[in-house]
């Protein structure tokens, strides 16, 4: 009987002694799971890290070519060394060449032959849709980028007189209208008189009349028309660029003009233009 017990207790000892090798050696693979899963958990922390600092380099380099790419289309390049346009400014020109007649488009070699199309097209547009018409005081003539307006002096002054007269009041509201039509313009107004020489308390020669003119007529047109003083600029010319001799009343009375030029800024004014359309 006692044989029997103890071989019993041995046989209970044994089972109990491998049941606490087997939760020990539970515990220590519980342990490294554990260890293995936060090593994971670090990490993929770690690389979610390194994924965002990716991801934000990316949208910067991304938003880098995206302004690279606005810089490029309102970059301006030149045109035949006479003017500045931009591929924006290209994008609208070509939606206001559509309107153009065929036969002259099919005329146009170089991108300054379109651009001066476009901008006929459109400075012509604008005069039409005015009341200036032309008579033997006035003159109006469209060569490529700009519009020249020719007024006589007899219609603006009196003889040796730089006030603008009355008179000139109906020429120079149409006049404002046109130029105020078109935001985008810069307006220069030249004096130019004959060559018989002037001299007076006031005056002290023909360089001085011509720009005191120029003066009076741009005043006018700012105070009384709201033409924008920014857009206007005032020169003479004296009588060094005639239109015909100064040998005959006639001919002097040519001289005796004052040039209103319509200057288009071609970026603002096909920028604005693309916006109406």
């Amino acid at each position: 009987m006692k044989k029997i017990s103890i071989a019993l207790f041995t046989v209970i000892m044994f089972t109990s002694c491998v049941s606490k090798k087997k939760y020990v050696a539970l515990e220590q693979e519980n342990g490294q799971i554990k260890s293995e899963l936060t090593k994971t958990r670090v990490e993929k922390e770690d690389l979610e890290a390194k994924f965002d600092a990716i991801q934000a380099r990316v949208d910067s380099y991304n938003k880098k070519i995206n302004s690279l790419t606005e810089e490029n289309n309102a970059m301006l390049v030149n045109v035949d060394n006479i003017a500045v346009i931009s591929n924006d400014t290209k994008k609208a020109m070509r939606k206001t060449l559509q309107n153009v007649d065929a036969a002259k488009l099919a005329e146009a070699k170089t991108l300054k032959d379109s651009m001066n199309l476009a901008l006929s097209y459109n400075l012509n547009k604008s005069l039409d849709n005015s009341t200036l018409n032309e008579d033997e005081d006035i003159s109006i003539d469209i060569n490529e980028t700009v519009v020249m307006i020719s007024i006589s002096d007899k219609m603006l002054f009196n003889t040796a007189s730089y006030k603008v007269s009355n008179k000139a009041n109906d020429i120079l509201q149409k006049i404002a209208n046109v130029i105020n039509s078109e935001p985008s313009v810069e307006v220069m107004v030249e004096g130019h008189t004959d060559a018989r020489s002037i001299r007076t308390s006031k005056i002290a020669d023909n360089w001085d009349l011509s720009v005191l003119r120029a003066t009076s007529v741009v005043r006018k047109l700012q105070d009384e028309y709201g033409v924008a003083p920014e857009k206007m600029i005032a020169s003479g010319r004296s009588s060094y660029k005639p239109l015909a001799d100064n040998d005959t009343k006639d001919n002097r009375a040519k001289n005796r003009r004052t040039r209103i030029v319509i200057l288009p800024n071609l970026d603002k004014f096909f920028a604005l233009m693309g916006t109406e359309e």
